[in-house]
């Protein structure tokens, strides 16, 4: 994740140039002495340090990416607001819904700008989608179905990383995917209100790891495995604030499917789908119509003409990642928050414990702090 966000912030001045702004890679820090090192010498920061505290007190460096583990995203993060420097945090922010709290409060009294990589808002096609329920081209939507399904943890044999350690990533698939997926579906349907929830652990041990600061997906050895203590499956049923109701579901541990989030979105007049596997294409139905049609992703769909000139040419998960570099470069330079901020971020975490409560409770929870009206 750091290595994308360097590329994200190199590809400000070739994308966005009316910006005017230019990118000095100053300092990375990371424990790990070769990753330090691998900073310097190919990504071009000019200095590496083993603790983050370097950057922070630093006055040459206007902005800082958090790219590490969950466990450490509310001690930086806080850090870094008391520091005055605005900060770019991948999700989940915190570990529970006290963590974003504390993360969002700082960022808030602090007056510094936010990011949250919620990368998925920025797919010209989710843009669409977007407009076409905004402008009322669906009618009233009466339902969302998403699914972020993936399979990056279904091999037994990957190791007892910090991902299925309960102290270090919070809970599972529950912070991991489904706060993308609550993220996605509030941002163009609106808030959710009120969730049930269930959850479940499919591969209950795992293999050691056979060296300290193994990476989150590498294989462990042969020798003794330990507890998970996440949740590898989530499932969610949900009421939006406008009326709509749903489902949102993930899963870590699936066979087959690499990454495959799906969004559906079905109104009174029409219905859109979009899968991650097709990024660049939108499926949309209306009244009108028999059956979908394919809308390709074109300039005009959100930011798709800064990187390809036509129908037909496809964008990437990197280019999504230089759209928020740009989003969260541009709230720092103008003073007005564009990137999604930490305050959803912590939204998006809120859902997520209403989700662990209702399991606790076995009744719907509703979301604190959100208007019903």
């Amino acid at each position: 994740m750091g290595r994308l966000h360097t590329r994200g912030y190199r590809g400000i001045k070739e994308f966005f140039p009316e910006l005017d702004v230019e990118i000095d890679l100053v300092m990375v820090a990371d424990p790990v002495a070769s990753s330090a090192q691998y900073a310097v010498d190919r990504l071009g920061y000019r200095s590496a340090t083993s603790d983050y505290n370097d950057i922070l007190n630093n006055p040459e460096i206007d902005v800082v990416s958090i790219c590490s583990p969950n466990f450490l995203h509310r001690e930086i993060a806080v850090a870094a607001a008391k520091a005055g420097k605005p900060f770019w945090i991948e999700k989940p922010m915190g570990r529970s819904l006290a963590e974003s709290t504390e993360i969002a409060q700082a960022a808030a009294d602090a007056g510094v700008a936010t990011s949250v990589g919620f990368n998925y808002r920025h797919v010209p096609s989710i843009q669409h989608a977007r407009e076409l329920v905004k402008s009322g081209a669906l009618g009233r939507i009466n339902s969302v179905r998403a699914a972020f399904l993936a399979d990056y943890a279904s091999d037994p044999d990957t190791a007892l990383s910090w991902r299925f350690i309960r102290e270090h990533s919070g809970p599972g698939v529950l912070a991991d995917l489904i706060s993308h997926a609550v993220d996605l579906a509030q941002y163009i349907v609106g808030p959710v209100t009120e969730v049930t929830a269930l959850t479940e652990t499919f591969i209950k041990e795992r293999p050691l790891p056979s060296q300290d600061g193994a990476q989150a997906f590498a294989k462990g050895g042969s020798g003794p495995r330990g507890t998970v203590e996440t949740d590898d499956y989530a499932a969610l049923l949900t009421r939006f604030r406008d009326g709509a109701v749903g489902t949102i579901e993930a899963s870590r541990a699936h066979v087959g499917p690499h990454a495959e989030y799906t969004l559906e979105i079905y109104g009174t007049e029409g219905s859109v789908r979009w899968n991650f596997h097709d990024m660049n294409e939108l499926q949309i139905a209306t009244r009108n119509e028999l059956g979908y049609r394919t809308a390709r992703a074109a300039p005009g769909h959100g930011e798709f003409a800064r990187f390809q000139p036509g129908v037909g040419l496809s964008m990437g998960f990197d280019d999504l990642k230089t759209i928020e570099a740009y989003q969260f470069v541009r709230s720092v330079v103008e003073g007005v928050q564009y990137a999604p901020s930490a305050e959803e971020g912590r939204q998006a975490i809120a859902v997520v414990k209403a989700a662990e409560d209702s399991m606790e409770s076995g009744s719907w929870v509703k979301i604190a702090g959100v208007d019903t009206q």
